[in-house]
């Protein structure tokens, strides 16, 4: 499966329902390839890259996640997520436990999926 860029997969985090201070932190991708940090910005929450390792799929330090997500009855939180570098709008869905996430991330209609696990920085 071709791989897809940070930011679709990083998802990483809710909004609508939740408040700045639960998403507001630096998590690290399960493949310790990637660290990003979460924080407001404005009404929605971005995501950006501080390190990746691996830069040869066009990801840098810098880029950016912008995310627009609502708690749903399950507890995931769902929604879009919008990659300015690319100028692509991806579908997300986060799953978070206590110092844990899993984002999954989806395009062409909900065609092509990625799931990432992702762990709090101490």
């Amino acid at each position: 499966m071709k791989r897809l860029p940070l930011a679709l997969v990083l998802a990483a985090l809710w909004f609508g329902g939740a408040t700045a201070k639960d998403l507001d932190g630096t998590w690290l991708r399960d493949d310790g390839n990637a660290r990003v940090r979460i924080a407001p910005c404005g009404d929605k929450i971005c995501a950006t890259n501080l390190w990746i390792g691996d830069t040869s799929k066009g990801e840098a330090a810098g880029d950016k996640l912008v995310m627009t997500l609502a708690r749903q009855p399950d507890g995931t939180f769902s929604g879009n997520a919008y990659d300015p570098k690319r100028d692509w709008t991806y579908s997300m869905t986060i799953t978070a436990t206590p110092g844990a996430l899993t984002t999954r991330g989806c395009i062409v209609g909900r065609l092509i999926c990625r799931d990432v696990n992702w762990k709090a920085v101490e």
